[in-house]
């Protein structure tokens, strides 16, 4: 939630979880900006914001958001602050807002490699509570067309040490971000993928490209297919078909989806997959293409 007096620069934004959430800006911009698909940080370079401005922001929102209970830190990976700045900031948080009971950033592969996982657990014991990871997909082709760069292999590394560190993992995979060549196997391995990271949470997004984009001038160029619905819900099928989570809640319940699902695994797998085939078949409405947003 944002609230006057806050100093926020450029396109903010926040997982559909954090909607109410304390909005700290302790970075502008995206560390990697490279990725094909994104539009959001284009034309923006990435700094750390100075520690005058943070601290104000932190003790504005406490006089102004005493009755919201958790804060989220953007903009696009926060988690690659270097780790003094970063206990600073969660410090600061703890003092002027001592009724926070979690905080919440974006982090990559790149920047949660960077944290040793004793530094993770400082953060977690600071209360960073949850972290979410964009991995799109388990495909490595994917990875190297879209400009993730991380490999598969990373991807596991990083969403694993924030598991082992004992804070609750977030993480996002792409519908239709490989065309309608490579649907299915990007569905599969994005199934593996999922299934070794373990995470406690995926977020499942239907690609919307965006004109400012490099993959939108593929897109305009006839160079990248999207794939229709029912080619989306195939691929929502394997992908599910594919992923096995201990415990893990599974939901393709974003606005830009056409089926939204909350799956709760393991037991609701089986009746998730007979949904979306009755809903391949046309016995499930899917969401009207004029509902669907970012």
């Amino acid at each position: 939630m944002k609230g006057e007096g806050l100093h926020y620069e450029g396109i903010i934004i926040r997982p559909p979880s954090e909607a109410q959430s304390i909005i700290i800006q302790a970075t502008v911009g995206c560390s990697h900006n490279k990725c094909t698909f994104c539009g959001t940080y284009k034309g923006v370079r990435f700094r750390i914001k100075d520690e005058s401005t943070i601290e104000k922001d932190i003790v504005t929102a406490s006089r102004e958001f005493h009755f919201l209970k958790r804060v989220f830190l953007c903009d696009g990976d926060a988690l690659i602050i270097p780790q003094k700045r970063l206990v600073w900031i969660l410090s600061l948080i703890h003092k002027h807002m001592p009724w926070i009971q979690r905080v919440g950033l974006y982090g990559n592969a790149k920047s949660i490699l960077m944290k040793s996982v004793e530094e993770l657990r400082e953060l977690k014991e600071l209360g960073l509570g949850i972290i979410y990871l964009g991995v799109e997909s388990g495909d490595p082709q994917v990875l190297k067309n879209i400009r993730k760069g991380v490999s598969p292999d990373r991807m596991i590394a990083a969403g694993n040490r924030v598991k082992e560190a004992g804070i609750t993992l977030s993480v996002t995979v792409l519908l239709g971000i490989a065309g309608v060549e490579h649907s299915i196997e990007h569905a599969r391995s994005t199934g593996w993928i999922l299934s070794e990271i373990d995470p406690d949470y995926v977020g499942a997004l239907t690609l919307m490209i965006l004109p400012n984009t490099p993959l939108g001038e593929d897109y305009r160029k006839g160079l990248f297919k999207m794939p229709d619905q029912k080619k989306l819900l195939l691929e929502l099928r394997e992908m599910l078909a594919h992923t096995e989570l201990s415990r893990g809640l599974f939901m393709s319940n974003h606005a830009s989806n056409y089926l939204p699902l909350k799956v709760r695994f393991p037991r609701g797998k089986s009746e998730a997959l007979r949904i979306i085939d009755a809903a391949i078949q046309g016995m499930v409405p899917l969401k009207p293409e004029w509902l669907r947003a970012l």
